[in-house]
């Protein structure tokens, strides 16, 4: 049950650490007490929290932690975890470590990536590297060592490591209070109408499809989350935006930005890698099989992160360049887009 927002775990499969049958006899009380009386060790406050964050099922629903148990209910906890302690073995994986000091380090995190272990990817991981290169990281409150917050397996970019528990509950309390600055780089499909703008809507799992995220407009389903997005170059059947993070929700960015009307590119799971603007013309369709070859991943990069230092107080600001892949993919949609405005005119 994770009480950090920014460390919810969104990428695979659920997996089930407790089930409770309600028995014939059992009178109405809220979820959230008969859980304390069910789990052990758990606080009232992490159940609440996990109610928010969408981990507890009563029949395969989702509830909120004032719902009432039943007789005959069927209350689940789903995490995306696997029900054991994650075991990290230390691999000799490269950083690429754009900032260190005693208290924390910079990453930058290339694509197809993972963040920690976890279904399907129990090695190889950037946690596994961290363990080897250093010792004795401090735990979040996912027990991953080191992990301020994540970033999604196939967006590269920006991430902060805390090596102290001291700059673990700084940092983490920045990310929570919203304090942190995080700018990154999207490529989206379509024209997006407005030069700029800011989406407001909270976000949680799909009802259908576990493996997405979605908006939903009542208050009371999921968790508040806003972006803020500006237009840095338009080519015509797709946009490149900068989008600022002034909460860190489970693929934000991917679920605001498919929310109003514009997935991003090459994006699988939220449906990106189809042709979603554009012509039936074979010609256009070979250009964006190229696109998808040359970029074989949802078009999403942390270019930017700012943070105050857990020691010094000091802004501290990163800067990172957009990966080849990214880069080489916005470069052919740029002299495509060229190409065609000049076809125009003649």
């Amino acid at each position: 049950m994770n009480n950090n927002s920014d460390l919810q775990e969104p990428e695979e499969e659920l997996f089930e650490h407790y089930r409770f049958d309600v028995p014939k006899g059992q009178a109405f009380l809220r979820i959230d007490k008969y859980l304390m009386l069910m789990v052990p060790n758990a606080t009232r406050n992490k159940i609440q929290n996990a109610a928010s964050n969408g981990d507890i099922y009563v029949n395969d629903v989702p509830v909120k932690s004032n719902y009432k148990v039943k007789p005959f209910d069927v209350i689940r906890i789903l995490l995306a975890h696997p029900p054991f302690e994650n075991r990290v073995d230390p691999e000799d994986i490269p950083l690429d470590i754009v900032y260190e000091d005693d208290a924390l380090l910079v990453i930058n995190k290339p694509p197809n990536f993972v963040v920690h272990p976890g279904h399907g990817n129990y090695t190889g991981t950037l946690v596994n590297a961290l363990a080897f290169h250093f010792e004795n990281l401090p735990l979040n409150s996912s027990e991953r060592p080191g992990l301020v917050h994540r970033i999604d397996k196939d967006t590269s970019g920006l991430l902060v490591v805390a090596k102290t528990e001291a700059a673990m509950t700084h940092l983490a309390k920045q990310f929570e209070d919203k304090t942190s600055e995080r700018e990154y780089i999207a490529l989206v499909w379509g024209n997006v109408k407005e030069d700029e703008g800011t989406i407001v809507g909270n976000i949680a799992r799909h009802v259908r499809d576990r493996m997405q995220m979605a908006v939903f407009a009542d208050p009371e389903i999921g968790k508040h989350a806003v972006t803020h997005y500006k237009v840095l170059e338009r080519f015509g059947y797709v946009t490149l935006v900068s989008c600022k993070l002034e909460t860190g929700r489970t693929h934000q960015i991917r679920v605001h930005m498919k929310h109003i009307g514009h997935t991003l590119f090459n994006d699988e799971r939220y449906g990106g890698n189809l042709i979603l603007k554009g012509t039936t013309f074979t010609k256009y369709k070979q250009f964006i099989d190229n696109c998808f070859k040359t970029l074989p991943r949802q078009a999403l990069h942390a270019k930017t992160l700012g943070f105050i230092h857990p020691k010094t107080g000091e802004m501290m600001r990163f800067d990172t360049e957009i990966p080849k892949d990214m880069a080489d993919c916005i470069e052919k949609w740029r002299n495509y887009s060229k190409s065609n405005a000049s076809e125009e005119e003649e």
